[in-house]
Order: C-alpha cells, then structure tokens, then sequence
C-alpha cells in the first residue's frame, strides 16, 4: 500500500467568476454568491441564450512578460495567474526546480480560441498564424508554465473529462509518493467552451435549457428536485502537493494531508453515471485512508444539477454510509468548471477545513435525498478533521480524494 502519511498541501490559488484568489473565493462561497447570466464571450454566441458564470477582468500574473501573455489563450492566462498565487504562498522560488512536477487537468480545454482562430481564418487559411501549430495542442499549456516559473522535474495533462481536476490532484499525489518529485502543482485548467461544445451538451440533455437565461439565478440547481442540467462557469485551481520534510520548514502550516484517493471505472464509453462506480472509488478511498464512513464530517460531491447524476450520487453517498457527513455543493455557487470542477473543489473544501465553515448549497430547496445532512441556505460552522471529495467524468471514471487535518504544531 502506499504511504501517504506525509503528503500535504502547501499552496493554493484559485480563479473563478465569484473570485480571483483565496481570500475572495472563499468570502464569496460563505456568502453564497453568484455571477450566473447569459455567456458573453464572443465565440459562445451563436444565436444563443447559454447560461453560465464568467470570469469577470482578473489581474495578471506578474512573473510574465507582456508579450508573452498577448500570445495566451484565456485558458493559459487564467492558468498562469492562478500557478502564482499558489507557488507563491507555497515559496516555491526557494525549491529544486529539477525536483518540482507539474500535472495539468483537462485536455481540448481551449476550444473557444480554436474556433475563433478557424473563424478569422477560414477564407484564407495561409495566414493562419504559426504559433496554432503548437497552441492547439494540451501541451502548451505545460510550455507556458515550466517557462514562466522554471519547472524543470515532470510536466504533463491528463484527460479525465469532468473529473480531469481531481485526476490531477491525484496523480501530483502519486508523482510526489513516488519519489519522481518533492513537489508537484496540480492545476485544473479553465475549459473555454465554444458554442460547439455548449450546443452538443445541451442537445444530450447534459446541460440546462437556453430557457433558464429568464431567471439565470435559479438556473444551477445541484441535489434539488427542480435541477434541469449543469450551468458551465469558468474556473481554474491550483494545489501545491508535496512530501512533508522534503524542504526546510515554513511559517505556515499545510492546509491539510492527502490521506487517500481512488480512480475506478465504468468501463462505459456514455455519459450516464454508475453507482456501483461510485461506491467502489468511495470505498477505496476510505480504505487506503484508513477511515470509516463515520470518520468523515464533510463530503464535497461532484454534484453537476444532472438528475440522474445527483440522484445516482446521493444513493452512492447513502450506500456508503455518509449520511452522517454534512454535504454541499459548490457547483451551486460556481458553476460547474468542467476540467476544472475537481481541483476548485478540492481548494473549496481546504479553504472551509481552514475556516471551520461550510458554504450553502444555493437553490437547494427540496432535496432528492432527505437522508443526507445538507447544508442549505447559509454557511454553518462546522470541525472537519476528514473530508471527502468526488468527480465523477463522461466516459465511466470516478475519482474519489480524502483529505485529513494536519496534526497540531507540525509545520
């Protein structure tokens, strides 16, 4: 089995639409705020009422030059300013380069600036700008963060659909248990959705109706009998994973240690959710955590506003013996950030571990499940000692994360 006592996380960042940075997440998740309206971005339009959560104007990330940055996608811009804020607050500037990792969640996370490329270009198609050959593919976005912050140890992206965030979290576990690296980022990239995407989600019924755009507020409706489908919302997060005294100690303390994950599949090609998938990731993460059911306080479930997916994940949580654990979900706030969806939530749970809070679960008004112990319409104060957060993705993979306070006075 592997050893995962001393694997923690020391850093995070986080971009979202109701916040860029912890401090403005978190404060909008307690409130329970949102930016749900109709998708502005040129490139999601087309005729359409999409409803979804944007990011509003963010800062930057200072380490990058200029022209550099007016050759990034959105997805790379988001990306590198959320990998600063978490390298920051993990001092990262003072680590091995050679001994740090980079994992990348999502794959075909910058179809919107595809489309517009081909769009701008289809009528002369010779002037395609060079720098396509190599921004089309999931690649570019390792280049552009191993050049900016000088990341030389391991850098790849994994596809895992709606669950490639949390993969990402756990393969960064497994580089860093492994001895490839001390230190490794997990970072959910931002999935930047053209009006391709967005109609062929919608027309498998994945996705809420365009009628939603009357009352945007009301649109995401996670583990509510009235949910019609996910609302897609722009996110990116990033968590700093590494062993425990591999590197001199810092002032602050980790925010929590990785005490078990589990990946498991379907084997099912569709979109439809698998209880029995489900419970074996839960299982299997309790077990390599060595915990009970009983010994977790908080679940953060993937929670998509799907009706077949919440009902399916509501008797998983049941079947698990979770009824104890209070649930909300952060989709319900965010959106949901697709690649994303698993790194954000992970930081979403960390940054309510370290508050003693958990957020509300908006437009939850009549529960699919009153078994469960949901949090509803404001933030409760809440000791969580072990938490546990789901993914689940299109194409039969569920992923399950544990996450354990630290001891006290262990830096």
């Amino acid at each position: 089995m592997r050893d995962v006592a001393e694997i923690v996380v020391t850093g995070l960042g986080v971009t979202t639409a109701v916040g860029q940075g912890k401090e403005q997440f978190a404060r909008a998740l307690f409130a329970g705020e949102h930016r749900f309206g109709v998708l502005r971005r040129p490139g999601r339009q087309l005729d359409s009422r999409f409803v979804g959560a944007e990011i509003p104007a963010f800062t930057p990330p200072a380490r990058v030059a200029a022209r550099d940055l007016r050759t990034a996608s959105l997805t790379a811009r988001v990306a590198l300013a959320t990998l600063e804020e978490a390298w920051t607050e993990a001092g990262l500037d003072e680590a091995d380069p050679s001994r740090v990792g980079l994992v990348v969640g999502g794959s075909n996370t910058q179809q919107r600036e595809l489309v517009r490329a081909h769009d701008r270009h289809r009528a002369k198609p010779r002037f395609l700008r060079p720098g396509y050959g190599m921004s089309y593919l999931d690649t570019d976005l390792c280049a552009l963060a191993t050049a900016a912050f000088g990341i030389r140890g391991l850098a790849h992206t994994v596809g895992g659909a709606s669950a490639s965030g949390q993969l990402a979290v756990i393969e960064a576990a497994e580089a860093v248990a492994s001895g490839r690296v001390d230190v490794c980022i997990a970072l959910g990239a931002l999935a930047d959705l053209s009006y391709w995407e967005l109609l062929a989600l919608q027309s498998m019924g994945a996705m809420a109706p365009e009628t939603c755009a009357d009352v945007p507020e009301e649109a995401c409706r996670p583990f509510d009998t009235g949910h019609h489908g996910f609302v897609f919302g722009e996110a990116c997060a990033a968590l700093v994973v590494e062993r425990r005294g591999a590197r001199p100690p810092r002032e602050h303390a980790p925010y929590a240690r990785l005490s078990g994950w589990s990946v498991q599949l379907d084997g099912n090609r569709g979109p439809n959710p698998s209880l029995e998938g489900e419970v074996r990731a839960i299982r299997h993460a309790l077990g390599t955590a060595g915990l009970t059911a009983a010994d977790i306080d908080y679940v953060n479930p993937h929670g998509t506003a799907s009706p077949v997916g919440d009902r399916t994940e509501a008797r998983a949580l049941r079947e698990s013996g979770l009824t104890r654990a209070a649930v909300n979900a952060t989709k319900s706030i965010t959106g949901h950030g697709l690649s994303a969806a698993g790194a954000v939530e992970a930081v979403a749970a960390l940054l309510q571990m370290r508050h003693g809070r958990l957020h509300p679960t908006r437009n939850l008004h009549d529960p699919v499940d009153d078994s469960l112990h949901w949090v509803r319409g404001a933030a409760v104060e809440a000791r969580v000692r072990h938490c546990l957060s789901l993914s689940m993705g299109f194409g039969g993979i569920n992923t399950a994360l544990c996450m354990s306070a630290c001891e006290p006075g262990r830096a």
